[in-house]
C-alpha cells in the first residue's frame, strides 16, 4: 500500500504526489471505446475535458478536428497531459474547473473520473458549474461511477442520486453499459450522455 502525505482531493497537491508517484489506478491509457462511439456518430464540438490527467482523450479528440480544451488543476497532471498531447500541449490547461471560462461556447462536457473524484459534499458544485457552462441543447457526456464504498476517490453514486442531482437542469438521452472498464471502475460505471434542459 502506498503511503501518501496528501489527504485532501480539494487540494492540487493530493493529486501531484499521485501523478509524481505514477500512483495512477484511474488512468486507462487510451481513449475508451464509447466515446469514439460518440465522436464518430458527431459533428466535431466545441469541448472541455475536466480533470484531464494524462489527457489521451483531449489528443484523439483534437487529432480528429474537434475542439477541445483539457484543463486540471494538478500541476504534475497538467506536465503529464502537456508531455502526451505533444503538437495540442497548449490546449492542456491549469485552471480550476470552478473559475475556468471557455473562450468560445461549449457544446460538449467530457465527463471522466472528474465526478467521482470530488467528495460528496462537492457534487451539488460541480452539478451547477456544469449546467453554468453549457447552453440549452449541449451535452454533459461520459462516465459515471456508481458505487457505494464509504471512502474513495473514486466515490460513487447512487443512480437516484445523480438523477437528483442534474435532473432539473438536464435530460439523460442514453445511459449503457460499458464493455472495456479499467479494473477500478469495472462493473460499477455507465457511458451517459445528458442534454442541457
Amino acid at each position: 500500500m502506498t503511503d501518501f502525505q496528501q489527504r485532501d482531493p480539494l487540494s492540487p497537491a493530493f493529486w501531484d504526489e499521485r501523478f509524481e508517484r505514477r500512483f495512477t489506478p484511474w488512468d486507462k491509457g487510451g481513449v475508451p471505446q464509447a466515446l469514439r462511439d460518440f465522436a464518430a456518430a458527431h459533428a466535431p464540438m466545441t469541448t472541455l475535458i475536466p480533470g484531464c490527467g494524462s489527457a489521451y482523450e483531449l489528443v484523439w479528440l483534437a487529432d480528429a478536428g474537434w475542439d477541445a480544451t483539457a484543463i486540471d488543476f494538478s500541476p504534475a497532471a497538467v506536465a503529464q497531459g502537456k508531455a502526451a498531447a505533444g503538437a495540442h500541449a497548449a490546449r492542456v490547461v491549469e485552471a480550476d474547473f470552478f473559475s475556468w471560462l471557455p473562450e468560445r461556447p461549449l457544446q460538449l462536457i467530457y465527463e471522466r473520473a472528474f465526478l467521482c473524484a470530488m467528495p460528496r459534499a462537492m457534487w451539488p458544485r460541480v452539478a451547477a458549474r456544469w449546467a453554468e457552462l453549457l447552453a440549452p441543447g449541449a451535452l454533459l457526456a461520459g462516465y459515471f461511477f456508481f458505487d457505494d464504498a464509504p471512502k474513495g476517490p473514486p466515490f460513487g453514486i447512487a443512480r437516484e442520486q445523480l438523477d437528483a442531482l442534474l435532473r432539473a437542469d438536464f435530460e439523460c438521452l442514453a445511459d449503457d453499459a460499458v464493455s472495456d472498464s479499467i479494473p477500478v471502475f469495472a462493473g460499477k460505471e455507465r457511458w451517459m450522455i445528458w442534454r442541457r434542459r
